[in-house]
């Protein structure tokens, strides 16, 4: 698996003459990547390429070029790269009214918790929710969280099967379920793995 170092970076002026390029290709790398669950729950899975792009775009966009904000880019954004075993999710909670959003997230306190994958109809691995930092209180959730789903070899194995992988949230307040997720997705996701020998 490729990884993102300091030396792997471009600079600023290369990045900025293939920017539109980058773009391009990260968007249709991403389709498949994004998972609506209902209505109002999407994840991103994450991975070396979406994270690259994230932080070349940072670089960019705040015109870093100083070796001590560079690592910091790369401190904040590398534990979003799978490492082998997981898969890595940012979710993101959308309700376009504000008065809207702020009730509903009062209601899916925990629901980080209760975000899922199935394999091969296997018991629900539930995400481990943002290690980086606490990101709801006991009175509303955030409408951000990062995710990381642990899974096993033999998971990892049933996956090159076709039609093994489901998706849901299973909230007391948001329930949603995605059984098969479509084949563009698995097979993009896989690639996140190393596949057992």
């Amino acid at each position: 698996m490729a990884k993102i170092t300091r030396d792997s970076l471009m600079t600023l002026e290369a990045y900025a003459k293939v920017r539109n390029q980058k773009r391009t290709e990260v968007m249709a790398h991403k389709k498949p990547r994004k998972i609506p669950l209902g209505d109002h729950i999407t994840l991103y899975f994450e991975d070396e390429v979406t994270i690259r792009y994230q932080v070349q775009e940072m670089l960019h966009v705040e015109r870093i070029f100083e070796e001590a904000e560079i690592a910091h880019e790369l401190e904040t954004y590398l534990p979003l790269v799978p490492d082998g075993s997981n898969w890595k999710a940012t979710m993101m909670i959308e309700y376009p009214d504000p008065a809207e959003r702020a009730a509903q997230l009062a209601k899916m306190v925990g629901i980080e918790d209760r975000v899922w994958v199935k394999i091969n109809g296997s018991s629900p691995v539930y995400a481990i929710a943002d290690e980086d930092l606490e990101r709801e209180n006991s009175e509303k959730t955030s409408a951000v969280h990062f995710l990381r789903f642990e899974l096993t070899r033999e998971m990892i194995q049933a996956l090159q099967q076709p039609d093994t992988l489901s998706m849901g949230v299973d909230h007391p307040a948001y329930e949603a379920t995605i059984n098969p997720v479509n084949e563009q997705t698995r097979l993009s996701l896989i690639n996140d793995l190393d596949t057992p020998e």
